[in-house]
Parts: structure tokens; sequence; C-alpha cells
């Protein structure tokens, strides 16, 4: 799906009937897991019969759009599901049962229920919540699309405002996928990526980029204002804004971690015709309660995630490598190397001295350059023909080929 978010802009009313939006579409997903609790023999169809039945008996379900109260059904069932197949693929660990939401921070309407002016500048809910006319501030132009290709449209609440996003079927906008992407001659360059907590990144070239590591350096702003919040009486409006406030800090954190993992990949992407990197699991490295702050707060899933992009805009290569042994081994020579995380340089006995990061950086050069195989010859030679789509090792090539367009217009 390709994302295109607004900030809506209207009166306390108004934002008062968004959350009552909100509400509603929560209660009618914690009723659906309660239905299906004392009856497990359920599936999609019962708990859309459900949602009907809750509709006839609260007037203020029935004031929801029914297709917003269907959405809600949706997730209910998708938690569900997901449980179902844990259990039948005996995943290690906790299920995912579901769970009953205590802090839903959306809704989501389909076709119905919502209306854009012809200028595409306001949205108006038609639904009996009250919410009415919204401007969206923003700088997408949604007068390419037709109305037949928003499939969804969402409202979202944060700590700063609401947001309103369009949900764009990718099928039905090839036009704007070609148009997306950016010619760029090739620059016969090729670098490997190692990442780390010290430094963000170090490449292959010996080059390092620092980490800002943005929630260290705002923790003791974030531990002042969690103070606050803890000193104000439950149910008070000054707690109400002081967790106001704390919220505004973490999305400013998380905003920043963002851009920054953003104009990286960008800046690696323009200057390299083939990139590598380590296929790390972040969900598994995080279970290290030692480490698990610093790594959340470097952002690598992030920056994965704008180099593969990226890639995929201005036609580069980007590859995923298994990052086992990068670090033992010898760039050099290819010897094997014992080293603990204390050690940080690699002293090998045929005379490599390298930082530790920069000899992974250099194996994992070398692991893409065997993964790539041929598409070594179209660096080297860009009047030869190949396919530039950016490749992710072990995906389907289908799905990397329908990238979300979720990059800032300011690019």
């Amino acid at each position: 799906m390709l994302v295109f978010e607004f900030k809506g802009q209207g009166k306390t009313t108004q934002y008062s009937a968004i959350n009552e939006a909100i509400q509603t579409a929560q209660f009618v997903r914690n009723k659906c897991i309660r239905y299906w609790m004392d009856n497990r023999d359920v599936g999609q169809k019962d708990l859309y019969r459900y949602n009907t039945a809750l509709r006839a008996e609260f007037s203020f379900v029935k004031d929801l759009n029914s297709h917003a109260c269907q959405t809600a059904v949706d997730r209910a069932y998708s938690s569900i599901a997901r449980f179902y197949s844990n259990c039948k693929k005996s995943v290690p660990g906790k299920k995912g049962y579901p769970k009953f939401k205590k802090n839903c921070r959306s809704v989501e309407y389909k076709t119905s229920g919502w209306k854009l002016s012809e200028t595409r500048k306001q949205i108006t809910f038609t639904d009996k919540k009250g919410i009415g006319k919204l401007k969206l501030k923003g700088t997408w132009d949604l007068n390419f699309y037709q109305l037949d290709q928003i499939k969804r449209v969402r409202l979202v609440r944060r700590a700063d405002g609401y947001y309103v996003q369009f949900l764009a079927s990718p099928s039905t906008s090839l036009r704007a996928s070609a148009e997306n992407k950016v010619e760029s001659k090739p620059t016969g360059k090729a670098i490997g990526l190692d990442v780390g907590l010290k430094e963000f990144y170090t490449d292959s070239n010996g080059q390092k980029e620092p980490n800002p590591r943005f929630y260290r350096e705002g923790e003791k702003r974030l531990g002042f204002l969690q103070r606050r919040v803890s000193r104000k009486e439950k149910g008070s409006a000054n707690r109400k804004k002081a967790i106001n406030r704390l919220g505004r800090k973490h999305l400013k954190i998380s905003r920043q971690r963002e851009e920054h993992a953003k104009k990286v990949a960008r800046c690696v992407i323009q200057s390299n015709d083939l990139v590598a990197y380590e296929d790390l699991r972040i969900k598994n490295l995080v279970k290290n309660h030692c480490l698990a702050k610093s790594i959340n707060d470097a952002g690598w899933y992030q920056f994965r995630k704008w180099l593969e992009y990226f890639g995929i805009k201005f036609g580069k290569i980007t590859i995923a490598v298994n990052p086992a042994y990068t670090s033992q081994e010898c760039s050099n020579c290819g010897t094997t190397v014992k080293k603990s995380l204390s050690t940080r340089t690699h002293v090998c006995r045929c005379g490599c001295i390298l930082d530790r990061d920069w000899n992974a950086a250099i194996n994992i050069l070398k692991l893409g350059w065997c993964t790539a195989g041929h598409v070594g010859t179209w660096i080297l030679n860009p009047n030869a023909s190949g396919d530039s789509t950016s490749t992710l090792i072990g995906e389907i090539l289908s799905k990397q080929a329908g990238s979300v367009n979720e990059e800032s217009p300011h690019f």
C-alpha cells in the first residue's frame, strides 16, 4: 500500500468526536475478542454477525460507519488468526494470545464514511459521530489519484495532534510507482556496512558514521517529564497535560531517529551501486537486556528499511548477507581469529591489523559480491543489460518490488 499522511486540522469538538470514534472501534474489537474467548469455535463470519448485533444493541456503535466497525472486527480476527498460526507452527515462547486493547490510537474507514473535497485539501466524515470537515495539512498531491484508488482512510491520534492517512493500492497506481523512480548514473563503487553501537556503521573503506544516540541524549529530560507525571493526581487535567508533554518528547526522539536513518541511507545509496549489509534479526538481539536499549536507540531496522527503499528508487542493488563469523574471519587470509566483544582490534598471524568493525565490513562486502554473482559485471560495465532492481536475499522478489512509498516529500 502507498501511504500518504496529512495532519488534520479542526475544532476541539471535532477532536472529541475523533476520540469517540476511536473508543468505539476499540469497544467493538474488545467485544469480539471476548466473544471469541467464550466461543472458541467461532470464525470471521461469526464475528461479523456479532458486530451486527452490537450495532443493533448499542446506539453509539451504530453511529460509527459500518465499514469502520468491520475494520475493528478484522483487527480482532487478525490477532486470533496470528495466535492460531503461532500455535500450529510451534513458535517457541509466548504464542501471542489475543489481549484487550486499553489505549487504541486509530480508527480506519474503508471506501465509505468519508468524502474528499474537489481541491483534495479537505475531507468530510459523513457518519453520525460528528467529526465533520477537517483541513488536510501536508505537501502530498492527492489530485493525481482517483477516488477508487484510495482503499482506506485512517484517523491516527498522536501526542502532537491528529493525522489522516490515505492508503492507495499499488496495483492501481503503477504510474505513480514508475514516476517515483529516479534515474542515476552508475558510480562504479560497492560498499559493505557493519552496523554497531559505538559507531552507527563502519564501511569497507574504513569510514565511520557516528551514532547520534537520540534516546540517550534525551533520557535526562524524559526522566524529568516522567517524574512530573507521577506527581500529578490520577485522572486530573494536569496529569493529562504532563502525559502529553512526555508523549511529545518520545515522539520527537522517534522522528529524529527515523530522519537520521533516512538521510544516511539516501547518501549511501546515491554514492554506491552495490550496498551489502548484515541480515540482522533485531527481535532476537533485543532479548539481551544489557544491550536492548542501545540497540533500539541505534535504529538499525529503520536504516535497513530505507536502504532497501532508496535502492529501488535509484535503481541500485542492496544485498542482505548472513552476518555469521564476519567479525571472526580475517578479511586478508580468511583465517578464523576468535575474539570477544571487548576486543575491538583484529590481529591476524598473517600480519593484518584492522579495526574489528572495518574487518567485518570488508567480509560483508565479499559476501555481497559472492551472492550478487553476475551483478558485478553490470556495475563495472554500465552499458551491459541487466535488472537493477534492489534484491533482498531470502525474500520474495515480488514482495521487494512492491515497496511502500512513505518517503518524506522534502526529498
